[in-house]
This record gives C-alpha cells, sequence and structure tokens, in this order.
C-alpha cells in the first residue's frame, strides 16, 4: 500500500507505459531474427543485421528501453516511496518526493524531445527507406506509441506530486 491512494487512472496509466514501448521492442527483434522488416539499404537490398555486435546492441536496447519503461511503476507502487529493504545501505528509507519527481519529469522530456525529433521525417520522402508502404506503415505502427511515452510519464509524474507533495491526489 502507498502513503495515499493512487487514483486508478494513474495506476492503469503505469501498466499502459511498458505496453507503449513494447511494439517497437518486437519489431527490432524481428530484424535481429534476421528479418529486414520490409527496410531496404542504401542499395535498395532488404537491410540486415551485420554482425553479432549489432544484434547484441539491438537487443540490450530493447531491454534497456522495456526496463526504463518498467521504471513507471516506481509512481504508483510503495516501492517509490520507501526504497525496497533489499537494497543495500538505502533499503527501508524514505524516497524523497523530489528524488522520484527530477528524474521521472527530466526522462518524459528527454522521451518528447527524442520522439519528436525521430519522427520529424516519418510522413516526408526523407525517411527510412521500405520495400513497401505496408513494411513502413508495420514500422511507423509500432514507434508510435512511443510518442505517448513521454506525455503519459508526464502525466504519472505530476500525479506522484499531487500525491506525495501537495497531499491532493488521493483517489481522483
Amino acid at each position: 500500500m502507498t502513503e495515499n491512494p493512487v487514483p486508478r487512472w494513474a495506476y492503469r496509466l503505469a501498466h499502459l507505459i511498458p505496453l507503449m514501448v513494447l511494439p517497437s521492442g518486437l519489431w527490432r527483434l524481428g530484424l535481429v531474427a534476421g528479418s529486414s522488416m520490409g527496410m531496404l539499404d542504401d542499395y535498395g537490398r532488404p537491410a540486415r543485421v551485420e554482425s553479432v555486435w549489432q544484434g547484441g546492441y539491438i537487443v540490450c536496447l530493447t531491454l534497456f528501453s522495456e526496463a526504463v519503461a518498467l521504471t513507471a511503476f516506481g509512481m504508483v507502487k510503495r516501492w517509490g516511496e520507501v526504497v525496497p529493504r533489499w537494497i543495500p545501505l538505502l533499503g527501508g528509507r524514505r524516497v524523497a518526493p523530489y528524488a522520484a519527481i527530477i528524474p521521472a519529469t527530466l526522462g518524459a522530456l528527454s522521451l518528447i524531445a527524442i520522439w519528436t525529433y525521430g519522427f520529424r521525417d516519418v510522413f516526408s520522402g526523407e525517411f527510412i527507406p521500405f520495400s513497401s508502404d505496408a513494411a513502413a506503415a508495420l514500422m511507423i505502427g509500432c514507434y508510435a506509441p512511443l510518442q505517448l511515452w513521454g506525455p503519459a510519464l508526464l502525466v504519472l509524474t505530476w500525479a506522484y506530486y499531487r500525491r506525495r507533495v501537495s497531499g491532493s491526489g488521493g483517489g481522483v
């Protein structure tokens, strides 16, 4: 249980965030599995993962992205208020609200900037070349939910702030 009740919508939103990140990760894993996912290289051939290292990087990026998305649960779970006991030196101590609010806000704003920049050419002729419109639509459909990750985390952080700092966020 958290100190103050978590609004139902915030709890649901925290559970949606990892699901927003999942489609892009699955799309990237398709590349590692040997599919070009319809992407073409500079010569118009199906794109391929070039090396074991490149494949390892893609897998690590996918796992890291999902792990970062899972930290949204800290905004609605007890471990976002009290450090879990199994963590050496800090276990059992209260989390200062701004120790969560500041990194979450900066992370959310960074995500908004990253994905706004990343999608800047999606509907222009300057985007990644694909073998078909369907392949491009699949990639865009898998990556589009990432546009919502930053704003969702920002809203979740605001709810955490209201619940932990201003004390007015419970049960909304």
